[in-house]
C-alpha cells in the first residue's frame, strides 16, 4: 500500500511517501517540504499567531494535495514540539481539523525518542547490540538507549536547534558571550539525564538522526547525500570540537557556504552543533554513526506492524 506521513515539525512540514506493506523495507516514493518555522511564530504568550495558524493550515493542504496526487491510501499525520508546547495547541489542532480535516497527533517528547528509537532499530537490526540514540531536532533533543526494539529508557529536553538559536543567538554571527551561556546552559540540561542511561551500561553502538547531525557530518568531511543512502557516515567528537568554534565565528551566510549545508538551516548550525558537542562529550561518545532513518520511518514502521499479513 502506498502511505503518506506528514511531520508538522518545529521547522518543517513534510510529507513522505512510501511504499510500504508488513515485513517489508518501506520504500520512498516521493517527499514534499515546506519551510514553516513553527517555532519562530510564537507570539510573546507562547501563542502560534494567527497568521501563523493560517499559514500552517495551507501548508498542510498544500502536503494533503500531495498525497492525494501521489495516490496515498492513508496519511499518517503528527505534530512536534513547536505545537505541543504552543500555548493554544487545542485550538490551533480544533483550526486544522475544521479546515483540513487532519487530525492531527501531537506526540510526546518520550514518544519521538520511542519511534526514532524503533527506526534506528529497523535499519541496524539485532547485530547492533545495544543502541544509543540522539535526536537534535528545531525543538527538542531527544535521547534513548535500549537492546529490544523498544528502548530501556528514553528523554526529551528543550534543546532543539531552532529554540536555542531564537532563544540564546539573536547576534550574526554572535555574541562571544551569548555562546558562552548557551554552551552551559546545553550541558547543564543534559547533565542532568546522564545518571538516569549511565546505570544500563555502556552502548554498543552510538548513532544519530536529524539534518543537524547530517549536516555536521558533512562538513566534518562525511560523503553527501548524493553517493546513496548505504554509505557509511560518522561524526567524531574531535571533529566537532574543531568545528564548533569556526560556526560560533561565522555568520548565517558564511555557514551556508560549507558544504551539506542549506541556507535555511544555517542559522541554527552553531546551536545545534553546541548541543552535539555537549551530548558526546558528556555521555563519552568518541564517535557516532549517522541513521537514514528517523521519526517518519519510526511512525510508519508502528503503522505496518498494526496491519494484518497479506
Amino acid at each position: 500500500m502506498r502511505l503518506g506521513v506528514l511531520d508538522v515539525g518545529s521547522n518543517t512540514v513534510h510529507l513522505l511517501v512510501v511504499d510500504a506493506h508488513p515485513g517489508a523495507r518501506p520504500l520512498p516514493a516521493h517527499s514534499h517540504k515546506a519551510e514553516l518555522r513553527l517555532a519562530e511564530l510564537l507570539d510573546e504568550h507562547g501563542a502560534i499567531a494567527p497568521d501563523g495558524v493560517e499559514r500552517l493550515i495551507a501548508t498542510v493542504q498544500g502536503a494533503l494535495q500531495a498525497a492525494e496526487d501521489k495516490g496515498c491510501e492513508e496519511v499518517l499525520p503528527f505534530a512536534t514540539s513547536a505545537v505541543r508546547e504552543a500555548t493554544n495547541a487545542d485550538a490551533v489542532l480544533d483550526r486544522v481539523k475544521q479546515k483540513t480535516g487532519i487530525d492531527l497527533q501531537v506526540l510526546t517528547g518520550e514518544e519521538e525518542a520511542r519511534l526514532t528509537f524503533l527506526a534506528a532499530r529497523r535499519w541496524y537490526g539485532w547485530s547492533a547490540g545495544k543502541l544509543f540514540l540522539l535526536d537534535i531536532g528545531g525543538g527538542s533533543l531527544e535521547i534513548a538507549y535500549g537492546i529490544d526494539e523498544e528502548p530501556d529508557t528514553a528523554v526529551s529536553l528543550p534543546l532543539g536547534a531552532g529554540r536555542l538559536t531564537s532563544g540564546w543567538l539573536p547576534g550574526d554571527p554572535p555574541d562571544t558571550e551569548d555562546v558562552r551561556a548557551l554552551r552551559r546552559h546545553v550541558r547543564a540540561q543534559i547533565a542532568r539525564t546522564v545518571g538516569e542511561f549511565s546505570r544500563f551500561g555502556k552502548p554498543d553502538h552510538v548513532v544519530a538522526t536529524s539534518k543537524t547531525f547530517k549536516q555536521l557530518a558533512r562538513i566534518a568531511g562525511s560523503p553527501g547525500s548524493e553517493k546513496g543512502l548505504y554509505l557509511r557516515r560518522v561524526l567524531t567528537r574531535s571533529s566537532l570540537e574543531e568545528w564548533v568554534p569556526k560556526l560560533a565565528l561565522m555568520t548565517a551566510g558564511q555557514r551556508a557556504d560549507l558544504p551539506g549545508v542549506s541556507e535555511g538551516r544555517a542559522p541554527q548550525l552553531l546551536a545545534g552543533a553546541l548541543v552535539a558537542e555537549g551530548a558526546m562529550d558528556l555521555f563519552g561518545v568518541d564517535e557516532l554513526e549517522i541513521c537514514p532513518w528517523a521519526l517518519r520511518e519510526g511512525v510508519i514502521l508502528r503503522r505496518l506492524d498494526h496491519l494484518p499479513e497479506e
